[in-house]
């Protein structure tokens, strides 16, 4: 977990933002940053960002609800989520975990995720779902 990120402490009711402001989101981080990760799979890999989980309770949208779209491919299970004004990725429901809103650490206020050392790569283009049991 982290709790602090460059000079930004991580609150445990946290603001983020797409880039432009439209949309706005409140998202509770009790133990701060969990499982900071990036994904290879076709869409993270265009997106490029560095996401972190919380359960489907964990994000209120403040403002932007009229402004956000919804992106779906494959098996439509995960759910992206972007503002339709600047394009910033801003939450997905997770297709491994739908219990779950995968959330752009970049979104965060006050937070460079470039100040995130260390950050690992979940295997998509495997995607555990994918898997033969």
């Amino acid at each position: 977990m982290i709790k602090q990120v460059g000079p930004t402490t991580i609150n445990e009711h946290h603001l983020a933002s797409c880039h432009c402001g439209a949309v706005v989101l409140r998202l509770h981080l009790p133990d701060g940053i969990v499982n900071p990760r990036r994904c290879d799979c076709s869409i993270c890999r265009r997106k490029g960002a560095i996401v972190a989980s919380v359960p489907l309770s964990g994000i209120e949208i403040v403002q932007g609800h009229d402004k956000l779209r919804l992106y779906e491919f494959n098996t439509k299970t995960a759910k992206h989520y972007f503002c339709s004004v600047c394009g910033i990725y801003t939450h997905h429901q997770r297709r491994s975990n739908p219990n779950e809103y995968g959330y752009n650490v970049g979104c965060l206020d006050g937070v460079n995720p470039f100040d995130i050392q260390d950050v690992p790569t979940n295997d998509g283009v495997n995607h555990p779902a994918d898997r033969v049991r």
